[in-house]
């Protein structure tokens, strides 16, 4: 955190700044002392990479147009600290915006990107503090223009909203069917099952290591080496991940300390073999997690999902959803399956702790929450049994049981996009329907440059809207 005359600050306060045009300041230039108008800053950015993506910016008495993305830190010498010149995803950036002037090398920006600071204009501003900005409000109270999308789904009647929806919905879940057909094709549908269910158990932060852990440490080499018991597999797989403890400090307690070494007690004999591709613990990202979500109890929850008799793809496999009439089970049926596939009742260490410090807690924690079940069955099982020839999932019956999986940024961000800042959330409370939003924001909003003038969804909603309803 840093200081100055106008308050505390971190960069995610400059986020705001260069988001918001009421704070942003209007004369804005270059280190270089260029005049520079900011069209339109760019898209807040929700995953990795530059804080905002396709910004419009006019430089210079010529206004020469440039469109790209933005990079915001507070210090100038942050560009080099946080690594991002040997980083592909910065390529795009055309402006290095800071709070302190001062300039980066310019070698180790991408070409012709601007150097931009903020503190002289915002000084200029005797209204403004950095204590006034309210940090959750954002990026969902800008404050610019609605976009002309929403302006379009404005005439439009909630069934017809719906329908685009649904539509967009069930073209994500059958591009995932084919990814996956693929995937079993080459491997088969347990291995296959077991790679996606673990990638999924990291969540957004871990999937990568995750999905390491499933490729290095297959399920065919998971089950004979653990023999098919959880705890035995659940040591494997911490020791891999290179997140089974070392040691156990005097302050844990002697049940945390009767745990870990039944854990090392099985990884030793199986840790000269596979020491060489184990994780370091630098591989996962492990801060700002809430302790529900920590690999080290997501890891457990994969050991009795895998080691569970049986097999989870038998299972799943065994699963009718034809016609309830005929001996298939109803959509809600499969789904409640599905869920409860995912609440083993297996008493484990983990039931009631958070951490291996910690103490237990009063009630029992669920080692998946309600919201990432729906995520991953729609995510996951869906598609793949969909790929594997189970074509009742795919139904519009069973699509719109889907239950809402948590709310994100990204749901939260592309609904307000296409239907206003005052649109009712109670539209997409639907896991197809928020499929949808999500299929929507990564073919259109993620990647276009245009600022909307270009957009092919756009000019796609402008011949419907022609043609009336449907």
């Amino acid at each position: 955190m840093s200081s100055s005359s106008s308050g505390t600050y971190t960069e995610r306060h400059l986020q705001c700044v260069w988001f918001d045009a009421s704070l942003r300041p209007r004369n804005l230039k270059t280190e270089q002392g260029i005049e520079l108008v900011v069209e339109h800053p760019g898209q807040w950015n929700l995953e990795d990479g530059p804080d905002f993506l396709g910004a419009v910016l006019s430089v210079g008495p010529e206004r020469r147009r440039l469109t790209g993305d933005i990079e915001i830190h507070v210090h100038p010498a942050d560009w080099q600290r946080h690594g991002h010149a040997q980083k592909k995803a910065y390529a795009r950036v055309i402006a290095h915006v800071t709070y302190f002037p001062g300039a980066v090398p310019g070698e180790s920006l991408p070409e012709g990107a601007l150097q931009v600071s903020l503190k002289d204009g915002l000084a200029a501003n005797p209204f403004f503090s950095f204590e006034s900005l309210d940090l959750s409000a954002y990026p969902y109270a800008e404050r610019e223009s609605t976009t002309p999308c929403a302006r379009v789904l404005k005439a439009w009647d909630p069934d017809r909203l719906a329908q685009l929806l649904e539509t967009a919905g069930e073209e994500r879940l059958r591009a995932k069917a084919a990814r996956m057909a693929g995937a079993i094709a080459a491997q088969g549908f347990d291995q296959t099952l077991y790679e996606e269910v673990m990638t999924a158990l990291g969540y957004k932060n871990n999937r990568a290591p995750f999905r390491y852990l499933a490729q290095q440490l297959p399920l065919k080499t998971l089950l004979p080496s653990s023999a098919g018991e959880a705890l035995k597999a659940y040591a494997l797989l911490m020791g891999v991940a290179g997140l089974l403890p070392r040691q156990t400090p005097g302050r844990w307690d002697a049940a945390t300390r009767v745990f870990v070494r039944q854990l090392w007690n099985h990884w030793w004999k199986h840790q000269a073999q596979w020491s060489a591709l184990a994780l370091p613990r630098t591989a996962w990202k492990l801060s700002g997690l809430r302790p529900q979500n920590h690999p080290q109890r997501r890891l457990m929850l994969a050991a009795l999902l895998f080691t569970a008799k049986p097999g989870l793809g038998q299972r799943l496999l065994a699963l009718n959803t034809g016609n309830p009439a005929e001996s298939g089970t109803s959509p809600a049926e499969a789904l409640q399956f599905m869920a409860e596939l995912f609440q083993p009742e297996a008493v484990t260490y983990w039931q009631r702790r958070l951490t291996f410090a910690g103490p237990p807690q009063a009630a029992p924690i669920a080692l998946m929450g309600e919201g990432r079940i729906a995520a991953l069955i729609a995510n996951v099982l869906l598609p793949l049994l969909a790929a594997s020839g189970n074509r009742g999932v795919m139904s519009p019956a069973f699509l719109r049981r889907l239950p809402p999986e948590e709310d994100n940024q990204i749901l939260r961000q592309t609904a307000r996009n296409l239907l206003g800042a005052d649109h009712n959330p109670a539209l997409y409370r639907s896991g197809v329907r928020q499929q949808g939003l999500i299929q929507i924001f990564h073919d259109f909003c993620l990647t276009d440059r245009s600022r909307c003038n270009q957009c092919a969804l756009l000019e796609s909603l402008n011949r419907d809207s022609h043609r009336g309803p449907i």
